[in-house]
């Protein structure tokens, strides 16, 4: 005698080898250790009152712009369908001089198109907390510049990152981890040399690193624009900004992401 389940027995087991392949990659929640608890539940309360009177709360989508001039890293925060500036962190610390980092060990933070996915949060930094902001990137790798552990972290001093002293950066990590534990795969980290205006970029017309920061205006600008953060994906060694309307025309480009000389 045939029984019908015998001939549903291929298809079930082929089905079953599918939804691992239909489900997608697992969501990882941000590494998490009882400092890093014990700080963020620290700074909680006064952090969601400031947040409350912004019409914010903890969780909400963030995004990162540095700027070397005037040694200032934004947070803002998604509302409704646009970002919205939450607050103005003075940088305590950062290295070498507006210009790209080049190579390891040149004592020089990055400028570009970075972003953190859970991964590169680091709760047992040896400077307070920190996470990796992936340098370097795509478009550095096609350059042969090199360095690792570029971190936004505690503490004021640098070699290569960006120090934000402790407490400012437990108002960040809480910020950042928040919003990646409610479900953000990644958060995108701006890095300028100075807001990129055409007025500004005039002024250093003469410096070596004009035609670099000139590839880079076109993601401040899209931003400025729409409060949305733009796609910067890399093609043929340069980068390209897709804004929101136009993003998903160009197909097929890997994200200007990488992976981070400095603290940890």
């Amino acid at each position: 005698m045939h029984h019908p389940w015998r001939r549903l027995t291929p298809v079930l087991i082929c089905c079953s080898l599918l939804l691992p392949l239909l489900a997608g990659p697992a969501w990882a929640a941000p590494p998490l250790s009882r400092r890093a608890e014990t700080l963020m539940e620290k700074t909680r309360p006064r952090l969601e009152r400031e947040l409350a009177a912004h019409g914010l709360h903890l969780g909400a989508p963030i995004f990162i712009r540095i700027f070397k001039i005037p040694a200032t890293l934004e947070v803002w925060m998604r509302k409704g369908s646009r970002f919205t500036l939450f607050k103005t962190y003075p940088i305590c610390c950062y290295s070498g001089f507006p210009g790209p980092k080049l190579h390891e060990g040149d004592w020089q933070s990055p400028e570009g198109f970075y972003s953190v996915p859970a991964s590169r949060m680091n709760p047992d930094s040896s400077y307070h907390l920190a996470f990796n902001i992936g340098y370097p990137n795509e478009f550095d790798r096609q350059r042969n510049r090199t360095g690792s552990s570029i971190m936004v972290h505690g503490e004021c001093s640098s070699r290569g990152c960006f120090a934000m002293g402790n407490l400012g950066m437990e108002e960040i990590y809480l910020l950042a981890y928040s919003a990646l534990a409610a479900g953000q795969e990644q958060f995108s980290v701006h890095v300028f040399p100075f807001p990129l205006t055409d007025e500004n970029l005039a002024r250093f017309r003469s410096s070596p690193w004009f035609d670099f920061w000139k590839s880079l205006q076109p993601g401040y600008l899209a931003f400025e624009r729409s409060h949305t953060v733009p796609e910067v994906t890399v093609r043929d060694g340069a980068y390209v900004v897709q804004e929101p309307a136009t993003r998903f025309a160009l197909a097929g480009n890997g994200r200007a992401n990488g992976g981070g000389d400095g603290g940890n």
